[in-house]
């Protein structure tokens, strides 16, 4: 071996050695280089812009939001890791669940529907609180560390040299991280543990471990149909298989099929959110025309979700892009209005009412959504509206310091940044 070599060997080796440690719940030796101080603040800091960037927390019917917490809640005090679960439903049709690290989990509206009971609501909260208590996010990123280290220390070794807006689609700044550890897909292995802990803990909390079984029996049913929903939510990051389903049905019969089912009780929680699937698809529609260019069947799609639900404010959010696609921008911020009359708490409705009152001359009000958009998500549009507004209002460093922010995206917002500052003689 050469000298090289041995080195490359043993700085890798001391990598592993130093980054054992023993997992608090399964009670094994693993690779880890990051402790439970690490996942609590790393959850902190991501939960809130990830549930910002994926549609913004569900409010319209807090009743059915305090019910999956106090589900999710009733599974994770049996989990021996003491963390600070959180719980949240976001405002999407995707169908999807993900948990950070430190115990932040959500859910999206799109799964709820998808599900029979409170049982398996609650294998579905179980199975993400242990994939947060079993510490999967974290392996992985030490498994991420420790192959980026070896590449490191192998190009020492041997001298290697290596050199139209919607929501969906708004540039957010920062970020990467976080959107790693949601969209990773997680091994056979962490599937089975999630699948093992949460049934397990969903059985101490007084419910029939049955309903882990039936929830995969459904999956697997949903990914043999290619469900496209699923496809790009739940099943990209958690793929399910016969092999989930034997796995669950086996340990049900260890547990006992026995506890709280709750399908009635579940049903009559969501009945309004299945009320409102027909509005919900409509919105979706329009989305779809809107990204086509099709503005008028996005404006009609909005007015029928509208006619359903005008509590909802991603109805009113929709009306809006297509108002303001059409250059019609003053029925576009009244539309934008009565969005954040129902939801003041998602930046997509701040940032679309900013960028409307710019085109529209009202500057100083502009200024104002705008900020409150980047307090909620920083993206790049929301960095160049507010560079246009303080420039139009005469704070020159106040608009270099927005452009440059935002010249940092590759995207549209980026580019046109990019020229302003040009203009402005203040290069980059």
């Amino acid at each position: 071996m050469r000298p090289t070599d041995r080195l490359l060997f043993a700085a890798l080796l001391l990598m592993v050695v130093a980054g054992c440690a023993v997992n608090p719940v399964t009670g094994e030796r693993e690779l880890n280089f990051y402790d439970q101080g690490w996942e609590v603040a790393t959850g902190e800091e991501y939960y809130a812009p990830l549930r910002q960037q994926q549609g913004g927390d569900f409010v319209l019917d807090p009743e059915l939001v305090a019910y999956v917490q106090q589900v999710g809640q009733r599974v994770a005090v049996h989990a021996p890791r003491d963390l600070p679960y959180e719980f949240a439903v976001i405002n999407s049709s995707v169908p999807n669940a993900w948990a950070l690290p430190g115990g932040k989990v959500s859910l999206n509206r799109g799964l709820l529907t998808e599900m029979e009971s409170e049982a398996e609501l609650a294998a579905v909260l179980g199975h993400e609180v242990a994939h947060a208590a079993v510490r999967h996010s974290a392996q992985q990123q030490s498994r991420t560390a420790l192959t980026q280290g070896a590449v490191l220390l192998g190009g020492v070794a041997v001298g290697v040299a290596t050199e139209r807006e919607d929501y969906a689609t708004v540039a957010v700044l920062g970020g990467m991280l976080g959107a790693q550890l949601i969209g990773q897909r997680y091994s056979r292995e962490a599937e089975r543990e999630a699948d093992l802990w949460g049934t397990r803990w969903m059985d101490a909390a007084g419910y029939n471990p049955e309903g882990a079984v039936s929830l995969q029996r459904s999956f697997v049913r949903l990914s043999e149909g290619r469900n496209p929903g699923f496809v790009e939510g739940l099943f990209a990051s958690h793929p399910p298989s016969p092999e989930r389903v034997e796995n669950n049905s086996r340990l049900a019969d260890e547990l006992g099929r026995e506890g709280e089912i709750g399908a009635e009780r579940y049903r009559d929680m969501i009945a309004r959110l299945e009320a409102l699937q027909p509005a919900y698809e409509a919105h979706d529609e329009g989305r779809e025309s809107l990204a086509d260019g099709d503005f008028q069947t996005a404006l009609q799609q909005a007015e029928k979700a509208l006619a359903m639900e005008d509590g909802e404010a991603l109805f009113h959010s929709l009306k809006g892009d297509a108002l303001a696609s059409m250059d019609r921008n003053e029925e576009a911020e009244q539309a934008y209005s009565q969005a954040l009359a129902q939801d003041q708490g998602w930046f997509y409705h701040h940032l679309r009412r900013g960028m409307v009152r710019e085109q529209l001359g009202d500057y100083a009000r502009a200024r104002s959504d705008l900020q409150a958009s980047i307090e909620r998500l920083p993206t790049a549009q929301g960095h160049l509206f507010l560079g246009n507004a303080e420039r139009a209002l005469g704070n020159r460093e106040l608009a270099i310091e927005n452009y440059r922010i935002a010249a940092r995206s590759e995207d549209d917002a980026g580019q046109r940044a990019r020229r302003a500052l040009t203009e402005m003689g203040a290069g980059r």
